[in-house]
């Protein structure tokens, strides 16, 4: 007889979670508001141009406190280095789907949906590295409720596409 271990993560990270979902939000706003008054890819420019700035800000900071160098890193896989890509991608989608009938929630929760069933598929392929893993019950039925949820922001919410 095999004992489950209960996951019961500490309440921290389901306020890291909230608070994280809550900053995506705004920053598709933003990024709709970049582009309803110049373009989506303006909006992304201007979004990937901000975190470079940040980052070579970061660096120099890091770079002037001398911190030790952890050595050569291992070589990344070819995939990791199509980030920018698809962040880009998102970026310029979203800026135009939260202009358009969908709005806001429309196009929040249709990137919900698709981020859930896209982990979903990862899972049970065993894509990036991860162990495969069949969906169990749960997931199917988190991933059902999560597409009916979207299906009525967009079909019933105010506003409906």
């Amino acid at each position: 007889m095999t004992i489950e271990r209960v996951r019961n993560p500490h309440p921290i990270y389901f306020a890291g979670a909230f608070a994280t979902g809550g900053l995506l939000t705004f920053m598709v706003h933003l990024n709709g508001e970049l582009a309803r008054y110049g373009n989506p890819l303006f909006s992304s420019w201007t979004a990937h141009g901000t975190g470079i700035i940040a980052a070579i800000i970061l660096l120099l900071l890091i770079h002037r406190r001398g911190t030790p160098t952890l050595g050569k890193a291992a070589g990344a896989p070819l995939w990791a280095y199509f980030g920018g890509i698809s962040g880009a991608a998102t970026v310029i989608l979203t800026s135009t789907a939260v202009n358009s009938p969908l709005g806001l929630s429309g196009t929040l929760a249709l990137g919900l949906a698709g981020q859930v069933a896209f982990s979903v598929a990862a899972d049970s392929w065993g894509l990036f590295g991860l162990q495969k893993r069949r969906p169990d019950p749960r997931d199917v039925t988190a991933l059902g409720l999560v597409v009916m949820g979207a299906a009525l922001i967009i079909l019933f919410g105010r506003g409906a596409a």
